[in-house]
């Protein structure tokens, strides 16, 4: 388990659209492109191996240099292999979200930045818990939300899960906007995020219906 000791002042940034990361959460990526490639290379020597993962503002394939959210959470490499061609699959688990500061000048092919830790202490501790979660009516719109979004989920370990782990991988894993997964990455507690993924769902939902409607008519 990582200490406020432990975090480092810079990180290496990897901004991309619509992938987050939370404490304590898992995410799987898909490294090909030649600048993370040296990226990973470098963080793999490094004590912590923490990668940054962070929200580009209005990204878009004209502007490889977009403007960036402030805030992101830090991954840890737990796994890794190469492919074949050269390629890597890796595994992040959410150690702490992080402030940018500042982003650093230098020889890098990718993006690095000055960071402070302070006001996400908490991400460092125990799993949350979210005692006003109605986890019957929460799982009844999450299945509404799936089937409308043509989603497949392993529905006996989601109800088995607890909170944190239930609630932190809808926001990590749904095809929300960038702008709503930086919302739900900035919620201060578990339960600012779950009622912003509630909010999400029934937006989702409201607008399916009102696709059908259109198709009726």
């Amino acid at each position: 388990m990582f200490s406020p000791a432990d975090l480092p002042d810079t990180l290496p940034l990897f901004p991309l659209p619509g992938a987050v990361i939370l404490p304590r959460g898992q995410l799987p990526l898909h490294i090909f492109e030649p600048r993370y490639l040296a990226m990973l290379d470098d963080v793999l020597k490094t004590p912590h191996r923490l990668i940054g993962m962070i929200q580009p503002i209005h990204p878009s394939d004209d502007n490889p240099s977009p403007k960036l959210h402030q805030i992101g959470c830090a991954g840890r490499v737990i796994a890794f292999s190469e492919l074949d061609d050269g390629r890597y699959m890796i595994t992040l688990r959410g150690i702490s979200r992080f402030r940018v500061k500042g982003q650093i000048s230098g020889f890098t092919p990718y993006l690095r930045a000055d960071v402070s830790w302070q006001g996400f202490e908490r991400d460092l501790g125990q799993p949350e818990h979210d005692p006003g979660l109605a986890r019957e009516h929460f799982m009844s719109l999450l299945r509404r939300y799936f089937a409308v979004e043509g989603l497949e989920a392993d529905w006996e370990s989601m109800e088995g899960a607890d909170e944190e782990l239930l609630i932190n991988s809808i926001a990590m894993l749904s095809p929300f906007e960038p702008e709503d997964k930086q919302a739900l990455l900035e919620a201060p507690t578990l339960t600012d995020r779950r009622e912003i993924l509630i909010t999400l769902m029934e937006y989702a939902l409201h607008r399916g219906n009102d696709t059908d409607n259109e198709v009726i008519q």
